[in-house]
């Protein structure tokens, strides 16, 4: 145990350890997980035995708001997004004119650190705050500002399709781009997208931003896995996920962009181990950088989602067969919302390590310019075996907890679609044994060594 924590610590002193970017990791938590992972997988399995025996009333009941509080309008949204989008504007003019290492640049920080770790893991804890902070929501509001109404309407049948496709591309800018934290490029980047998202509202009205822009929307759904939500004129508190398990049945586009998100996250991690390197036939050893694995990790990312969604469509289509059911279609989308637990679970296990050290970075560029004093940043955390332990179970604790949550919106989807716990239970069971391959797989890419 000592000697991998040793070599752990000595990778995490390496050039390039502090890092502007969520997926070029560089710190390696080696520990001897084989327990951890076996008591992750062991607490998935037990979670299913109680569901399997808890009375059918409680399955019914658990996922209903346990306390209403009275709530008023909310205001003062469009006042937070015009300070969002002045706060981006000048980090994209730092992304051109300012330094261009990415850990002093306001920009790569903000972006990668600010909205990709902190405000996408806020948003399943406290609630939607990217509805506060989003730029895109003034922008939104701007072509009626000036009087432009929607030049073209937006068919009902086009669904989610369009945030798919620019979720898509993020994905790619984030696990392809060669160099995806360089200012000067950022900038630009950011620039184009948003020019998008402006004409996108531009043509079809704010509802863009719920139907086109992908981040919205991911950040959205994020956000229904909060336990605080408002809804129906009140604040109401219940289990986590009881406002998505609630919600109207999903379409289809909008059930595949879930299990997109989940794909997507998995091979974010997947893409850095030396296993993938492997089977790409790349020595992790003599990696020289990612301009070599473009193709590669490209195809990677693309396959991640067809793979993902045929594996959990036929865990399904095996379940509706013990019950002689034969509505696939319609318990697809009812029971695609249970994998955005898991999405969200990963996000923060697989993204805490860069957290720990990027949020110093990005308190220190926001602090310099508001006078704030700065902190030292350090990495000596990942040179304990103490406080590697943590970080790794914390992440494990993130994964296994999101898995318990899927199965429990899973179960009580599947009494709905089913009517009884009993053939409830059984339909789930195929779809159960695919919930606990996945958190091997998930707690195995945790564990496993990276070269990216």
């Amino acid at each position: 145990m000592t000697g991998r924590v040793i070599v752990a610590g000595a990778l995490a002193l390496l050039p390039g350890a502090a890092l502007a970017h969520a997926s070029e990791q560089g710190f390696v938590l080696l520990l001897p997980t084989d327990l951890y992972i076996a008591g992750g997988v062991a607490s998935v399995v037990l979670t299913l035995v109680l569901i399997a025996v808890i009375p059918e009333a409680l399955a019914r009941r658990m996922f209903l708001p346990l306390r209403r509080a009275g709530s008023g309008p909310q205001r003062g949204t469009m006042v937070s997004s015009s300070l969002s989008a002045m706060l981006l504007l000048w980090a994209i003019s730092e992304g051109f004119a300012g330094t261009q290492d990415p850990v002093h640049n306001p920009l790569p920080l903000m972006v990668w650190a600010g909205f990709w770790l902190f405000i996408m893991a806020a948003q399943g804890v406290v609630g939607d705050l990217w509805r506060w902070l989003s730029p895109f929501r003034v922008t939104a509001a701007l072509p009626r500002l000036f009087g432009l109404r929607p030049l073209l309407r937006y068919r009902a049948g086009w669904g989610h399709w369009p945030a798919l496709v620019s979720y898509l591309v993020f994905g790619a800018v984030l696990m392809v781009h060669v160099a995806p934290s360089d200012p000067d490029r950022l900038a630009w980047m950011v620039l184009f997208y948003w020019a998008l998202t402006l004409l996108g509202c531009v043509l079809f009205g704010p509802r863009w931003l719920a139907r086109g822009e992908g981040l919205t929307l991911l950040a959205r759904q994020f956000a229904r896995l909060a336990p605080l939500r408002r809804r129906g004129g009140a604040w109401r508190l219940g289990l986590p996920g009881w406002d998505l398990e609630r919600a109207p049945l999903p379409g289809l586009s909008l059930a595949i962009f879930m299990l997109m998100a989940l794909a997507l996250g998995s091979f974010d991690g997947l893409n850095e181990t030396f296993r993938w390197m492997g089977w790409i036939g790349m020595n992790p050893l003599e990696f020289t950088g990612r301009s070599a694995v473009v193709a590669e990790n490209l195809a990677g990312l693309l396959l991640s989602g067809p793979v993902l969604v045929l594996a959990y469509g036929l865990s399904i289509k095996a379940g509706l067969l013990l019950v002689e059911d034969s509505g696939f279609l319609h318990s697809f989308k009812a029971l695609a919302p249970a994998i955005l637990p898991i999405a969200f679970g990963y996000h923060l296990a697989h993204y805490l390590p860069s957290a720990l050290v990027e949020g110093q970075y990005l308190w220190n560029v926001l602090a310099r310019p508001l006078g704030l004093p700065e902190t030292t940043v350090t990495t000596g955390f990942f040179n304990r075996q103490d406080t590697v332990r943590v970080i790794w179970l914390s992440q494990a604790a993130a994964v296994v907890l999101g898995h318990v949550l899927a199965i429990l919106m899973s179960h009580r989807a599947a009494i709905r679609l089913h009517g009884s716990h009993g053939r409830a239970a059984l339909s789930q069971v195929p779809l159960a044994l695919f919930m606990i391959f996945y958190t091997l797989f998930g707690l195995w890419l945790l564990a496993s060594p990276r070269g990216g």
